[in-house]
Parts: structure tokens; sequence; C-alpha cells
């Protein structure tokens, strides 16, 4: 059974139709959200929480390589367990680095809801 959910969006934006700040009301939406904030996140950019970050778009001017890709899985996987291992539990990760761009894919599950969620996302300069 899925309990009613509700949170600000990310990005903030406003509901134009409301005149107030939109809301996020998928849990599942919720959790992407925050996955896609920790891995475009690079540390020391938060004032009040400066180990907050993956820093994978600095990842994009390393040498293309195998060893690059390796490293970033393991920056990608060291920090969803950090700063969201609560709630969730990743089950792989997936990093390509094609031409000037890095395709992360990552296997999780919600631990709330017991989901198997997929997310593929792009990282490019």
């Amino acid at each position: 059974m899925n309990l009613p959910f509700s949170s600000i969006c990310y990005p903030m934006g406003i509901d134009t139709g409301l005149g107030r700040l939109s809301v996020e009301r998928s849990y599942e939406e919720h959790v992407d959200q925050m996955i896609r904030q920790l891995l475009l996140t690079a540390p020391g950019e938060r004032i009040n929480r400066p180990e907050f970050g993956c820093g994978v778009r600095r990842m994009l001017f390393a040498p293309n390589s195998d060893v690059s890709a390796s490293l970033s899985q393991v920056l990608v996987h060291q920090a969803l367990d950090q700063w969201l291992g609560s709630v969730l539990k990743v089950d792989q990760v997936t990093v390509e680095a094609v031409d000037s761009t890095l395709t992360i894919s990552l296997s999780y599950v919600l631990l709330a809801r017991q989901q198997r969620r997929y997310l593929n996302l792009e990282v490019a300069p």
C-alpha cells in the first residue's frame, strides 16, 4: 500500500496554476530527484554540508578510459551508500565514458516500498 506523499520539486519551480511552489506527489520521483541531486553536486558546493555530493561532472574532464570509468563507478556507489543508504539499496552501478559524455546506469531498490528501480543518467559538459 502506498501512503500519500508530497515534497517540494527539484529543481524548485512555481506551479503557475496554483501560484505556489511545485509539489512532487510521487515518492519514486522524489527519490529519483535526490539521486540526480547527489550525483550532480560537487563536494564543497554546499555551504553547510561540504562533504555532500559525488562530483561526477569533474570526471568528464578525466582521460576517457576504463580506469576513469571504474573510478566513477566507485565514486557513485560510495556517494549513494553514504547519503541515500537509508532510502535505497544499490544493486548495480555502471558508468561508461563515450566521447565527452558519461552514461550512468543504476539499479536500486527503494527500501520503504521494496520496489526495484532503474535510472539512466547522461552527464555532458
